[in-house]
């Protein structure tokens, strides 16, 4: 207990809230109980049936009002650290040359001239995204139209395995410090006073993704149907396939009966091979939620402040990028575990044109590449001539960190769309005018970059 009240202070220090050091404290005690927030198969149950986005569509006419009662919200805490980035991973160029950024400060642009209402829009940064974020939006000076444009999430100290104190590491102090999982959008939203602002205007419903998925906008016919149902909280999922083994999927927990969200980091290894297995749980978690803000504003006041999320202990290294530097828990939580928290929350089916996030170079080629297309309404969706989107595995050992990536495809991105499958292994320059078809594998098997030149691939490669 003496580390943890050593742990509040120097929160305090740093200007945390005391809900966010009552989060904090609240997880730090779970770790010493001994919880590790892991949920066992027998707990629950696999999801059979959900409503689908294309049952609920309809041919209604967009209902304005609902939409004037809407606020839009991005998470954007994340460096990109995992592809080598020390900036906001948003700031990276996805398509066009446009960020992520452009194209959310364009999507909400156009919707408001489209639907001719305010929709409010807000970004939760980390410490380490906030300022480059603002100098950036700074282009778009409509965007905040006379409310915040960004609030901050808090920081936690990381916990060293040995000791359970806070890490000591003078080399780079900032590397003491972690956010806590996207679960603390809920104490942050509060903290900040935006929450009473949007109720204050009349604000009732709030959608939220993350800021590196560009396939997640406002719908308003997911914002009628999620009106309309009443739900608290509803959680946008989408059919798992074998590429999605790996997520956090939806089940129902067979004390209560409602939904829980499981991630990988809460799955015990006895349990894995039910985890992915993608027929049993048949549905993943988007990251595309909608919150009733009266709802949430009752249950934070009801406690004290925060959400009683499951604990997610994540181990790490104090440095991401020493893999022998000390080893440290992060204690954090998920925003989607909320659906849980909330009776009588929803969950809906939708298509993977809502889910397109970049956490790799991987996904990256796939955005720039002729697979997607840039609406007008500059959302990224799947090409029409694009029949099924390719699976991409680039070998990370060589394209993993952005500024390779970038290197070995300056001269351009390869055709896509009617490619069902690309690996690359080795390090190899792609020329302009590459176009893959069907299942195509690239194989360098020297160290020294191999160039392949322009033409049409269709099978393996040995270079």
């Amino acid at each position: 207990m003496k580390n943890l009240k050593t742990m509040e202070l120097k929160m305090r220090k740093e200007g945390m809230s005391n809900h966010a050091i009552y989060a904090f404290r609240q997880n730090f005690l779970a770790l010493l109980e001994g919880q590790t927030g892991l949920v066992s198969e027998s707990e629950i149950e696999p999801v059979l049936e959900l409503p689908r986005f294309d049952q609920i569509r309809s041919d209604v006419e967009v209902d304005q009002v609902l939409l004037a009662q809407t606020a839009v919200l991005k998470l954007n805490g994340g460096l990109g650290t995992s592809m080598g980035l020390d900036r906001a991973k948003s700031l990276l160029p996805v398509k066009d040359g446009l960020t992520f950024l452009d194209l959310i400060a364009r999507q909400i642009l156009h919707q408001r001239k489209i639907y001719r209402c305010k929709i409010p829009f807000c970004l939760m940064n980390s410490f380490s995204t906030q300022s480059d974020t603002l100098a950036f939006l700074s282009r778009y000076p409509d965007l905040a139209d006379g409310l915040p444009l960004a609030f901050l999430q808090s920081k936690v100290p990381k916990i060293e395995v040995e000791t359970f104190n806070q890490i000591s590491w003078p080399e780079n102090e900032g590397l003491e410090w972690c956010p806590p999982g996207h679960g603390d959008l809920y104490p942050s939203l509060l903290d900040s006073g935006l929450l009473n602002t949007f109720l204050e205007q009349g604000i009732s419903y709030l959608f939220v993704s993350n800021a590196d998925n560009l396939g997640a906008r406002l719908d308003p016919e997911i914002l009628r149907y999620f009106a309309e149902s009443e739900f608290p909280f509803m959680m946008e999922v989408a059919e798992r396939t074998s590429a999605d083994r790996k997520g956090g999927h939806l089940a129902l927990r067979k004390s209560n009966g409602r939904f829980l969200l499981r991630e990988s980091a809460q799955c015990a290894e006895v349990d894995l091979e039910s985890f992915q297995d993608t027929q049993r749980h048949r549905f993943f978690n988007t990251n595309n939620l909608w919150i009733h803000l009266e709802a949430l504003k009752d249950r934070l006041d009801t406690e004290g402040g925060f959400l009683p999320l499951p604990l997610i202990r994540n181990s790490k290294t104090v440095d991401p990028q020493k893999s022998d530097s000390p080893k440290v828990y992060q204690l954090e939580t998920a925003m989607g575990s909320a659906i849980e928290v909330f009776s009588g929350a929803g969950a809906l089916v939708v298509s993977r044109d809502r889910f397109a996030p970049v956490k790799t170079t991987s996904d990256l080629l796939t955005l720039r590449s002729d697979a997607y297309t840039l609406g007008k309404d500059f959302t990224m969706c799947r090409s029409e001539d694009c029949l099924v989107l390719p699976r991409v595995s680039l070998d990370q050992a060589y394209y993993g960190r952005t500024a390779d990536f970038e290197t070995l495809f300056a001269q351009g991105v390869p055709s896509l769309k009617n490619c069902e499958q690309l690996l690359v292994q080795g390090p190899v320059r792609f020329a302009q005018g590459v176009v893959c078809q069907g299942k195509v594998s690239i194989v360098n098997l020297a160290t020294e970059i191999k160039e392949l030149d322009r033409g049409v691939y269709s099978s393996e490669v040995l270079l």
